[in-house]
């Protein structure tokens, strides 16, 4: 049976690129939104609204009648605080406290493995490692895991809280771990709008790759069953690939170059990210 109303936030995003076919099809009417003015051509169940976070007047009336919030909005770099706090920290909060307001029933969030991001790899965690953030980035999905925990605990609003490695193509060492990919990343969204009850949930966004270093058993329950893996890119990458410093945090711990730069610095500038975004 399809949902009503879904709202995806972020929906110019590369990511949200990738799931506005699949949520479209889940629901009577998809509204995306996004701060940019125009998201180009519509699904044909799709409309568009320029929305911005940081903004709760702006927000409230778009989460009318929907019944699942897929928050995928934010700044999706380590900035400085001030620049994050509207977008990612105030953001979460419009996004939920609307949502109770206007009765939407789950909100799936796009999490990071950048909450955890100081945990060793070699540590293999599980959905109940403590908080231990890399970033200002990684401390707005702390919080929002955090206010996602509390809605539910004192107002009954369910979440799932998506930690997502890397969804980007493989072209470094550290992907052959933490890929996910985009077919990976519709079903775990999926999984997410379609288990019947979730509650408070956290699982990790990493595909089914040999060098994962994250533990999803605990999170079973919401079906996700991931089909992709990054091992098949692993010759031409290690082929490229110097030798590891093993006094390097960005190669140790579970954050990447995250982990290793200044509070405030761009963790996405030490990357290679291909911008790969999906188009109608």
């Amino acid at each position: 049976m399809k949902l009503k109303k879904i709202v995806l936030t972020g929906a110019a995003g590369r990511l949200g690129s990738y799931l506005r076919e699949p949520l479209s099809q889940m629901c009577e009417a998809l509204v995306s939104t996004d701060i940019t003015d125009d998201l180009g051509k519509l699904y044909a169940n799709e409309t568009y609204v320029q929305a911005d976070l940081a903004s709760y007047d702006a927000i409230f009336p778009v989460l009318e009648g929907a019944e699942m919030v897929v928050h995928f909005g934010a700044i999706v770099d380590e900035k400085p605080f001030e620049e994050l706090l509207g977008p990612n920290f105030v953001g979460s909060y419009n996004i939920w406290e609307a949502g109770y307001q206007q009765g939407v029933r789950r909100i799936v969030y796009a999490s990071s493995i950048h909450a955890v991001g100081m945990h060793k790899k070699a540590d293999f965690i599980g959905i109940d490692a403590p908080h231990r953030p890399d970033t200002f980035y990684g401390l707005a999905k702390c919080f929002t895991e955090d206010l996602g925990s509390m809605y539910w605990d004192k107002r009954g609003l369910e979440s799932v809280h998506l930690r997502i490695l890397s969804a980007a193509q493989v072209n470094n060492a550290r992907a052959l771990g933490s890929w996910l990919s985009y077919d990976d990343l519709i079903q775990l969204v999926t999984r997410a709008v379609d288990t019947p009850s979730v509650g408070f949930s956290i699982i990790y966004g990493v595909s089914k790759n040999d060098r994962a270093p994250v533990d999803n058993a605990k999170a079973s329950f919401l079906g996700y069953r991931p089909k992709d893996n990054a091992e098949q890119f692993a010759e031409a990458v290690l082929a490229e690939t110097p030798a590891p410093d093993l006094t390097d945090p960005g190669e140790m711990l579970q954050g990447g170059p995250f982990a290793k730069v200044d509070l405030g610095q761009s963790g996405i500038a030490q990357m290679k990210i291909v911008n790969d975004k999906k188009t109608v």
